[in-house]
């Protein structure tokens, strides 16, 4: 069956189908895709005469361009055609639907769709997110061209193949997109958290749920309080507590105190103990403190430990502590003794002790003090990082410089955590 180079869907739109003689079957309302090697194919179109709807499939076409469509079946060999959800069709389905543009780390809206001729089959090769979609659908895009054209402008297109996105409605899964995926999870987590901030929190929650477990604990931080809770509550928990786990356990606790009480109960109950009596510490703190802010992650060797021996040790212990600026010395009770910068630490004599190079002048603040006197702190003294004792000065956790920027530009919501 001919098909003459490539085309978009709006160009065929309303076209009349003609039989074998040039009588018209009907316009075209629609096309059938299917999955296809290696791009999803049209199956089958959707014509309408006089507010009836057939369907024939697309061995039956003879001629398919933008210029002619004919069929080598007459009206009689026409079946009535009643829409359902089952059959995925492309205008009702993918136009005006929103993508995830995978290259450019955004939503983009399908404007139109680009088919090109592969094995006698049309198939479908990449989306219009641009202007020129929208005016081609208008019937005016040689018009636009022509104004552009006055201002010595060019008006490009903006095309993305369809190997470089992906769907975000369930039932466009139908056609198999594990490259963008793929792709997607590559993306940095602040750009993930971006296209999902773009769309509904129904398709948010069908983006996220298909993530590496690792991938969705570093994108679930750098989204919204209210964000957070609508995916966290409606996945399953053992999934909720994988993605909670993988998470520095400051950041957990933030997500657990907004989560309603029972859900956050049981993903505590899913989570191994240890982690789960860190995040329980944490929130039992107010969180405008610095018991609140602080994190108890952090890496502390005792006084006697040789440098040579504290930089093997950190090359393995850094892996499993999301900020680290400082060593911070303890006894075997937790006291803290002293600080050192890893500046400090890798410029000193490999046989040196950790006590003999260690700052004990050690700025720090308790549990209860307010974010206030923290933020001030930090700024007087120019620290990174702010460590947290007791009264008998055990060593808590540590207050880190991005905890105090986030405090000092809040996000519009602020979280006012609660005990669970």
């Amino acid at each position: 069956m001919p098909f003459f180079t490539e085309l978009f869907v709006s160009e065929i739109m309303k076209k009349p189908v003609l039989d074998p003689k040039g009588d018209e079957l009907g316009k075209v309302k629609d096309l059938v895709i299917v999955k296809g090697e290696p791009l999803p194919k049209v199956s089958a179109l959707i014509i309408e005469k006089k507010k009836n709807i057939f369907k024939f499939l697309w061995k039956d076409l003879n001629i398919f361009n933008k210029r002619i469509i004919s069929a080598n079946i007459y009206v009689e060999a026409l079946l009535p055609y009643e829409l359902n959800e089952k059959d995925l069709l492309l205008v009702r389905d993918i136009l005006d639907k929103q993508i995830v543009d995978a290259n450019g780390a955004k939503v983009v809206r399908v404007n139109d769709v680009k088919l090109q001729g592969f094995n006698s089959d049309a198939v479908l090769i990449a989306v219009d997110v641009g202007m020129r979609g929208i005016l081609r659908r208008l019937g005016v895009e040689r018009g636009g061209e022509d104004i552009m054209r006055i201002f010595k402008k060019h008006m490009s297109y903006n095309l993305i193949s369809w190997n470089y996105i992906q769907t975000l409605e369930p039932k466009l899964t139908k056609i198999s997109l594990t490259v963008p995926r793929q792709m997607v999870s590559e993306l940095h987590p602040a750009d993930i958290a971006e296209i999902i901030s773009q769309i509904s929190h129904k398709e948010g929650a069908v983006f996220f749920k298909d993530l590496d477990v690792d991938v969705a604990a570093e994108a679930l931080s750098e989204l919204t309080p209210e964000t957070q809770v609508d995916i966290i509550s409606g996945m399953e928990t053992e999934k909720a507590a994988d993605i909670i786990e993988m998470m520095p356990p400051d950041e957990a606790a933030d997500i657990l105190s907004d989560l309603p009480t029972e859900k956050a109960k049981e993903i505590l109950e899913s989570i191994e103990k240890e982690d789960a009596e860190d995040i329980q510490e944490l929130l039992s703190h107010e969180e405008d403190t610095a018991g609140g802010l602080m994190t108890n992650e952090f890496i502390a060797y005792p006084p006697a430990t040789t440098v040579r021996r504290a930089i093997d040790y950190f090359k393995k212990d850094a892996e499993e502590v999301e900020t680290v600026y400082y060593i911070y010395i303890t006894d075997d009770n937790e006291k803290l003794l002293g600080v050192i910068s890893l500046r400090d630490l890798l410029l000193a004599d490999l046989d040196s002790k950790l006590s003999d190079i260690m700052e004990t002048k050690v700025k720090t603040v308790i549990p209860d003090a307010d974010e206030i006197e923290v933020s001030e702190i930090v700024s007087k003294y120019n620290l990174v990082a702010l460590p947290v004792v007791d009264t008998e000065n055990r060593l808590l956790g540590i207050v880190a410089i991005d905890d105090i920027i986030d405090r000092i530009s809040p996000p519009a919501a602020k979280r006012r955590r609660r005990k669970v």
